[in-house]
């Protein structure tokens, strides 16, 4: 019940500051101006394709409109995400209410945790509004369930793994601004991190996120892809508590 209340303060609070508005706002906004650039370029196209069936059969919603935008929509979410995660533990040593917490009757698992479910909790909130374009889409095509199941999973998985990284980040330092921009450089680190790569074996491109998500916004749900978020969550939080601990006993 401890991480349920902490969780609901936390989702509360970004409906009750300006961040989190201007977060959900940025995200909506620049996602439904490329939706309406992509349908529309993807409309024009196929009218001028309606002579070339043979070139007209390769003009499909998954290749050419939905992969390419959920690809756009995970870049946009690595750009919006820091800002939601920065907040999380560098307000409250800003406002030395960390010493608050740390004495209280709450561990620090608790804490973690009901933070990150908060933040998640509000990701969710945002994808979920943003369900009018497929929907939409859906009146007037034909479009794979699969891609868009896989599609929704890889971005609640990144912003998991981003959340988690940013509150490891945002627990060091007492400046919302510091947490963005290490949060962001780091992920931006992972997504191109497979850049040069020898072979797809490679280290490198073993451990680059956009190598794992790509599989994801195709509609190919792989246990390896799936791990891989859930493990560098997981490996996150781990020492988000680890250094919390360690502010708690020293």
């Amino acid at each position: 019940m401890k991480v349920l209340h902490i969780a609901h303060r936390e989702f509360v609070s970004f409906f009750s500051t300006p961040t989190g508005w201007l977060v959900m706002g940025g995200y909506l906004f620049l996602t439904g101006v490329f939706w309406t650039y992509m349908v529309e370029n993807y409309v024009l196209q196929s009218q001028d394709l309606v002579y070339n069936p043979a070139a007209a059969s390769l003009l499909n919603l998954t290749d050419y409109l939905l992969a390419p935008f959920y690809g756009n929509c995970a870049t946009v979410l690595v750009m919006v995400l820091p800002a939601v995660s920065m907040r999380s533990f560098s307000e409250e040593f800003r406002q030395h209410t960390m010493e608050l917490l740390a004495t209280s009757p709450v561990s620090t698992a608790e804490v973690v945790a009901g933070k990150f479910l908060g933040a998640l909790g509000f990701v969710t909130v945002m994808l979920t509004v943003s369900l009018y374009q497929p929907i939409s889409l859906a009146q007037w095509g034909d479009p794979e369930i699969g891609v868009l199941f896989g599609s929704y999973l890889g971005m609640l998985l990144l912003s998991s793994l981003v959340l988690s990284l940013g509150l490891l980040i945002s627990s060091f330092t007492s400046s919302q601004l510091v947490a963005l921009v290490l949060t962001f450089a780091a992920c931006l680190v992972l997504m191109v991190l497979d850049w040069g790569a020898s072979s797809p074996d490679a280290w490198n491109a073993r451990l680059a996120l956009s190598s794992h998500l790509s599989d994801l916004m195709s509609g190919a749900v792989k246990l390896s892809d799936v791990a891989y978020f859930l493990l560098g969550s997981a490996t996150c939080l781990f020492a988000t508590h680890q250094r919390l601990e360690s502010f708690r006993w020293s």
